[in-house]
C-alpha cells in the first residue's frame, strides 16, 4: 500500500443531545489523491453509531461523493469553504425530514 504524506488542517466531532454525530476531518495531501485533482482528503460524517445519515468523502480510484441515507451520489468539489457549506446544509435538510 502506498502512502501519500498528509497534513491534518481539521478535525471536529460533536456527539448532539439526540445521540447523533457529527465527525469532520480533513488533510492535505501533498499531491492529489486521484482521480481527484485537488490537494485534500476529506471525511464528514452525520449519523448514530452504525447508521449514516449524511457522509462526504473521498477515495482513491473513487474520487469525490456523497451519502445521503443508502444512496450515493458523485460530488463536484469546488473548494473546502463549500465543501463544509454543502455538507452543513445536508445536515440543516436531514432534520427537515
Amino acid at each position: 500500500m502506498q502512502y501519500i504524506r498528509a497534513r491534518l488542517i481539521a478535525q471536529a466531532k460533536e456527539v448532539r443531545d439526540d445521540d447523533s454525530i457529527i465527525d469532520i476531518v480533513v488533510w492535505e495531501l501533498a499531491e492529489p489523491l486521484l482521480p481527484c485533482t485537488h490537494l485534500y482528503k476529506y471525511r464528514l460524517f452525520f449519523g448514530r453509531p452504525g447508521e449514516c445519515f449524511v457522509r462526504y468523502d473521498n477515495e482513491r480510484g473513487k474520487g469525490d461523493h456523497r451519502h445521503v441515507g443508502e444512496v450515493e451520489f458523485d460530488y463536484e468539489f469546488i473548494s473546502l469553504d463549500a465543501l463544509l457549506a454543502d455538507f452543513e446544509r445536508d445536515v440543516t435538510n436531514w432534520r427537515k425530514r
